[in-house]
């Protein structure tokens, strides 16, 4: 069984000042996982960011909760983490162990950032990571625009870290 994982599909990222590349897409994308998990009875886990006190994602910011462009039921398990990966320091590898998955499906924000980091981290803890091409997006950097992150990341993470499939092609 394969579990879904959203990363950080908080308003501060969402609907903050730099909006992510194809961001309604993206929310598109992600109810029709959220959907498709609930269908086949797969486990649903949603991280959200926060900071320390004082920042603008400290813990209970508004900046902090997940969008509410998401179709959430409340059989979602929604956690907090304070790193990129959302394995560390968090019990998230002891739930999906705990649900028996063997994989998890990993979408969301921001691609080089905690998509990236924690696609590396599943598959380092024994778990078939599996990244939605279409399901995770970022915003324009000085360096690079959004679309040449996610492009970057789909072809530098698909392989030796995950696998990296669409969402139309994915079911759980």
């Amino acid at each position: 069984m394969y579990a879904l994982l959203i990363l950080d599909m908080q308003v501060g990222l969402v609907h903050g000042p730099d909006k992510p590349w194809r961001g309604e897409a993206l929310l598109n994308t992600l109810n029709s996982l959220l959907s498709k998990a609930r269908k086949a009875g797969a486990p649903i886990f949603l991280a959200r960011h926060i900071g320390p006190a004082g920042s603008p994602i400290e813990p209970g910011s508004p900046m902090t909760q997940l969008v509410p462009e998401l179709v959430l039921q409340g059989d979602e398990v929604v956690f907090e983490k304070t790193r990129p990966n959302a394995f560390a320091t968090t019990d998230l590898a002891a739930w999906l162990h705990a649900c028996g998955s063997q994989g998890v499906v990993i979408a969301g924000m921001k691609t080089q950032y905690c998509v990236d980091s924690t696609c590396r981290a599943a598959r380092d803890l024994g778990f078939d990571a599996v990244l939605i091409a279409d399901g995770h997006t970022c915003i324009d950097t000085p360096a690079l625009k959004a679309k040449d992150i996610v492009a970057h990341h789909n072809a530098t993470l698909a392989g030796p870290f995950c696998r990296v499939v669409q969402a139309e092609d994915w079911y759980f």
